[in-house]
């Protein structure tokens, strides 16, 4: 891939692409139907076990909203909760969870959707000025890796 240039996905960004690409934007989207208001929504919603009033306030969440929910969630759980399964936290099958979520978020977006694609060989980055904690949901690369996974496939199945 012949890489022009850096986009760096941040929900603050100058570029409307990266606000769009990134899992703050306010895309709602639906996952085994389950009515979700943003990637970040989904998220930190399943860090709270099913029941939990604080797990539905986070699916209809978007932006710095749903992010901050995360401080009440129980940071020593090993575990996040989808569709009456637990997954290891930080796991492989995890990520593939926020994956399908963030598929998901473009495939029901069509302006989420133009913003990747118009993105076209750019590198896709994720810096946020400072160090990841060891706990986060979804690590800068392995997120960039989905979105450039996911432009790829979309850009040849549209040729």
């Amino acid at each position: 891939m012949n890489v022009l240039s850096r986009l760096n996905i941040v929900s603050d960004s100058g570029d409307w692409r990266a606000r769009r690409l990134s899992n703050l934007s306010d895309d709602p989207f639906i996952l085994d139907g389950v009515r979700l208001a943003s990637v970040e929504g989904f998220i930190q919603g399943i860090k709270f076990p099913v029941g939990d009033p604080l797990r539905k306030l986070a699916f209809l969440s978007v932006g710095m909203t749903a992010k901050r929910l995360s401080r009440q969630a129980d940071r020593q759980s090993r575990w996040v909760w989808w569709n009456g399964r637990e997954y290891p936290y930080g796991a492989f099958v995890h990520h593939k969870l926020i994956e399908r979520a963030i598929r998901a978020k473009f495939e029901q977006n069509a302006r989420a959707m133009k913003a990747l694609l118009g993105t076209g060989d750019s590198k896709l980055v994720h810096e946020l000025g400072h160090s990841e904690g060891l706990r986060t949901s979804l690590p800068a690369t392995v997120f960039c890796d989905i979105l450039t996974r996911i432009r790829e496939e979309t850009s040849r199945a549209v040729k």
